[in-house]
């Protein structure tokens, strides 16, 4: 089958986690200063987060882009990273409801672990359906960026019970990884 309606379904379930993700805020209680600065720590996890569901809309897009077929095991695996990434705004709201518990910071991290397992699963299902000489097989490769997300979150987690600020900076760590262009499917298209 086409790409269309899975890139459609999932720009729809991404664009509501969003919108999700920003009502969960809560407003500060009062007009003042003091009181926006007790909500930045949240605010700040909120700019991750949004930072992390827009790199995986942006790569997502690509991914597809490149995709000339998918099949049945793509949806799942599709699905499968949808499933995490819905939860993102529910572990925001932990986290502030909880001051930024050691639970709840490692649970972040397994959210976004399992969103990058997901991401990977959806990849490699692709791969199988199009074929190891697609343009996705070609462009992705072993997926070394990839790996290493998925070790750094492995790193990241049980770090939240020891050095909870060391699991926050590992957290950022991948989205500055992914910050760089990923010009491996732009590249594989041109060429």
């Amino acid at each position: 089958m086409k790409t269309g309606r899975m890139e459609a379904f999932t720009d729809g379930v991404l664009a509501i986690v969003i919108t999700i993700m920003v009502l969960e805020l809560k407003v500060p209680v009062d007009g003042s200063l003091a009181a926006l600065a007790e909500r930045v720590p949240i605010l700040l996890a909120y700019v991750l987060s949004f930072i992390n569901v827009g790199l995986y809309w942006n790569n997502h897009h690509h991914l597809l882009q490149a995709t000339t077929r998918i099949d049945g095991r793509v949806l799942w695996a599709n699905l499968f990273l949808l499933f995490w990434l819905s939860l993102v705004p529910f572990v925001i709201r932990w986290l502030d409801d909880s001051t930024f518990s050691p639970v709840a910071t490692a649970a972040y991290g397994v959210v976004l672990g399992m969103a990058a397992v997901g991401y990977s699963l959806t990849e490699q299902a692709i791969i199988a359906c199009g074929g190891r000489e697609s343009a996705v097989a070609r462009a992705v490769g072993a997926d070394l960026k990839g790996k290493i997300s998925i070790a750094i979150y492995v790193l990241a987690i049980p770090a939240a019970f020891i050095l909870q600020w060391l699991s926050i900076l590992l957290y950022v760590l991948v989205i500055l990884l992914w910050l760089v262009p990923d010009r491996r499917i732009e590249r594989t298209l041109e060429g």
